[in-house]
């Protein structure tokens, strides 16, 4: 997988607060005709409020999401995947693409949020871990950053994208050996990583 591929894997915690809202507050329309009120049916699951809410199902949901970020339409994208977190609620892809679609809006908080569920789920999944690890290094939270690299590393020692991260951590820790090493060590794995390229011309090798 590449950068670009990585990056192509915003919204905020307010739309997913009003589907959930609006979820809540589905009623059975013949209880409303007979008690005039707006109380959820309790018997009701989440799952058959959800269901209520729209006919697709998760993976359908997810489909869309995708065509919508693909699109430009971060929001709506989010829109889909807040429903179908809703449906299917220990699924780690939707939290990672959640998660994902959060970061590039800026909403880094939600991000963590979501990663973290999705880790919750698999915690050998590397591609999350170098995410939050990028979104913790945002923050500036530089150890928290560089754990989770270590997590990803002794998932696949031969990611040349965990190395790029890796380096580019160093970097801010002002370590510029191990940076131009975990650049080189990412260019072995992929020659072709032009991004590594260009960070090792910065540093003059």
């Amino acid at each position: 997988m590449t950068l670009l591929q990585l990056i192509m894997l915003g919204g905020s915690a307010y739309f997913a607060f009003k589907i959930y809202e609006h979820i809540q507050t589905l009623q059975d329309p013949q209880e409303n005709k007979q008690n005039n009120n707006y109380q959820i049916d309790e018997a009701k699951s989440v799952e058959q409020q959800a269901d209520a809410f729209s006919p697709f199902s998760a993976q359908q949901l997810v489909d869309k999401a995708d065509e919508a970020f693909e699109n430009g339409d971060a929001q709506k994208a989010l829109s889909f995947l807040y429903e179908a977190d809703i449906k299917a609620p220990n699924n780690a892809e939707i939290l990672f693409k959640l998660g994902f679609i959060s970061a590039d809006a800026g909403d880094n908080m939600s991000a963590i949020r979501y990663y973290k569920r999705s880790l919750d789920i698999d915690k050998n999944d590397e591609f999350v871990h170098n995410s939050l690890a990028s979104v913790y290094r945002a923050e500036g939270e530089l150890a928290s950053a560089k754990m989770h690299l270590n997590d990803s590393l002794e998932i696949d020692d031969a990611n040349p994208i965990t190395y790029y991260n890796y380096a580019n951590l160093m970097l801010d820790l002002g370590n510029e050996d191990v940076a131009k090493d975990m650049y080189k060590k990412a260019l072995e794995f992929n020659p072709d990583f032009d991004e590594a390229k260009a960070e090792l011309q910065k540093l003059g090798v």
